[in-house]
């Protein structure tokens, strides 16, 4: 499974408020300020005072593991997927049920963390209820729909095609998250659309166990895939924002873990329905490379599914949805070489053309990314000099 505007969910690097400033905010909390006495800090004191450098730091460090699980679990699940089929799996519906089956594991840490009692505000229980079967059902069309793509395509192919993402979130951004574009945007939203269509009119399909002739269906399924995954992304920057109200680790997983349920349910009742759950033990006993590696190829394609979801709603909640899909295409040219030395994948002209154009697109939304983020930097410290001298100027 497969981001700087007013509204974004943004987590602010400067301007911390100082010591003096919170003391002065919770006086004026309390009851009217006193008058400033002659021993008080001067005004140039209070301007010089640094931001808080430890939550710079544990934000950092926060955005950077999220950016290991989203990397690492789509990488690592885009390829035991396709080591799925690869070895002898055939099972669309086993497939698909992996990939949102590892959401209890979520249970133990989502129970250990301890829970913000300044946090009072929670959504109804009926809303939330209603979001996360919504969100289920979504989720479980889409991962049905990557499953497809996975059987009926090369990975390098699968995984290049899926970098169209980050130009649907382009446009659900803008409608949804109220995502400004830009020409950097647009440039990177038209450079992916080539890449793909490049990829849609290359039917290759090189590599072992391709079926032969489905290669448009697959291609088909996948942009459908990545437009829904975009979707999804930008609607839960928009939950965050107008629902949830907060940021915590706890919604990350709450918000992880029932959706993922629901979709669970949802595509195993699809696995008896299409009677596929007949061949599983089949499955099992033919493996190619053993009955062990049967159950570890479908215990790591679930959890590797479960770190890169978390590790994007994280980025989602502390940044924005932009931002996470970005970083989701940044494992655009990670997949396709790994496809090649494990899979034998082709890697002809027109893939190498194709991932050229894809990663000069996705430079351009990193370069816009990196301007919105100096142009929102210099006008908070430019606010915060405004507070901290009109601090000063009270009598």
């Amino acid at each position: 499974m497969h981001m700087a505007q007013g509204q974004e969910i943004q987590l602010h690097l400067q301007g911390h408020p100082s010591a003096l400033m919170a003391s002065v905010l919770k006086k004026d909390q309390a009851g009217p300020l006193p008058p400033l006495q002659s021993t008080s800090l001067p005004q140039q004191s209070v301007t010089r005072m640094p931001p808080s450098i430890l939550k710079r730091w544990r934000w950092w460090i926060l955005v950077l593991l999220n950016i290991i699980s989203v990397l690492s679990g789509q990488t690592v699940a885009t390829l035991l997927g396709r080591f799925y089929f690869d070895q002898g799996g055939n099972s669309l519906w086993m497939a698909t049920v992996i990939q949102s089956a590892g959401a209890p594991l979520l249970l133990p840490p989502l129970l250990l963390i301890p829970k913000n009692s300044s946090s009072v505000f929670r959504p109804p229980l009926h809303k939330i209820a209603i979001i996360y079967i919504a969100f289920g059902l979504v989720i479980a069309g889409a991962n049905l729909m990557y499953s497809y793509g996975l059987l009926y395509l090369p990975v390098s192919t699968y995984s290049l095609i899926c970098a169209t993402q980050l130009g649907f979130n382009s446009i659900f951004s803008y409608f949804i998250n109220k995502q400004k574009f830009t020409s950097l945007i647009s440039n990177s939203v038209v450079l992916l659309t080539f890449s793909a269509a490049l990829l849609g009119v290359n039917s290759d399909s090189t590599g072992s166990n391709i079926p032969k002739g489905k290669y448009p269906l697959g291609f088909v399924l996948t942009l459908g895939a990545s437009a829904t995954f975009s979707l999804l992304v930008s609607l839960t920057q928009l939950v965050f924002e107008k629902v949830i109200k907060d940021q915590t680790l706890s919604w990350v997983l709450e918000f992880q873990m029932y959706p993922s349920i629901v979709s669970t349910l949802v595509t195993v009742i699809g696995l008896f329905m299409s009677g596929e759950w007949k061949g599983i033990s089949e499955e099992y006993e033919g493996f190619k490379t053993g009955k062990a590696s049967y159950v570890l190829t479908l215990v790591g394609t679930a959890v590797s599914w479960q770190v890169f979801a978390v590790g994007l709603i994280g980025l989602i909640s502390v940044i924005s949805s932009l931002f996470a899909n970005v970083i989701s295409t940044l494992g655009l040219p990670i997949v396709p070489i790994f496809a090649v030395i494990l899979f034998h994948d082709g890697m002809n002209g027109v893939k190498v053309v194709a991932m050229l154009i894809a990663i000069w697109g996705f430079l351009s939304y990193i370069y816009q990314h990196y301007l919105d983020g100096t142009k929102a930097k210099k006008k908070e410290e430019e606010d915060g000099r405004k507070d901290i001298n009109q601090v000063g100027s009270l009598p």
